[in-house]
């Protein structure tokens, strides 16, 4: 059974998790109204995942008899001043969700709550790799920033990213 601590913990996540989904659909959207095309797919993959990532948290609640609390999602921005500044809030708000499921880590770890931090190490090891990439990308649209053939190009790189289920979704009838 989860303690009362994590299960609102949890609740709370699978909330920033459809916001994170919401922050980068909005990036998708700026990024195709001005026309490119390549990193609206980067941006709409990652609301994808993050959907994903919430649906992730909501089986697991479910799975442990815990009832799910959705809870409103707060207002994103709708614009931002550059490719660059997208994935510059993208790194940080990374590194905000990997704190979150840290905590809940964390929380796991002083419940004794061995099912719970098993589930958790997928998200950890999955926020290493969010966090890397949105470094990636800001070191590509660095190289090109000042280059428009440049960017052309890294937009068509980007529109060839495709969205892959994550493997506890994969694995289950979802």
């Amino acid at each position: 059974m989860l303690s009362n601590k994590l299960h609102a913990a949890i609740n709370a996540q699978i909330n920033a998790e459809l916001w994170s989904a919401y922050l980068y659909l909005a990036m998708s959207m700026d990024a195709e109204a001005k026309g490119l095309k390549g990193v609206a797919n980067w941006f709409y993959v990652q609301y994808l995942e993050e959907q994903d990532h919430a649906r992730i948290f909501m089986n697991y609640l479910n799975s442990r008899d815990a009832k799910v609390t959705l809870l409103p999602i707060e207002e994103v921005p709708a614009e931002w001043d550059s490719v660059l500044a997208m994935f510059k809030q993208t790194l940080e708000h990374e590194k905000k969700v990997t704190a979150l499921i840290n905590n809940l880590a964390a929380i796991a770890n002083v419940d004794r709550d061995f099912a719970s931090t098993n589930r958790l190490v997928w998200f950890i090891d999955e926020q290493v790799e969010e966090e890397e990439n949105a470094r990636e990308m800001i070191a590509a649209v660095e190289a090109v920033e000042d280059n428009k053939y440049g960017m052309y190009m890294l937009d068509k790189e980007l529109a060839t990213r495709t969205y892959t289920t994550p493997s506890p979704l994969a694995t289950s009838a979802e």
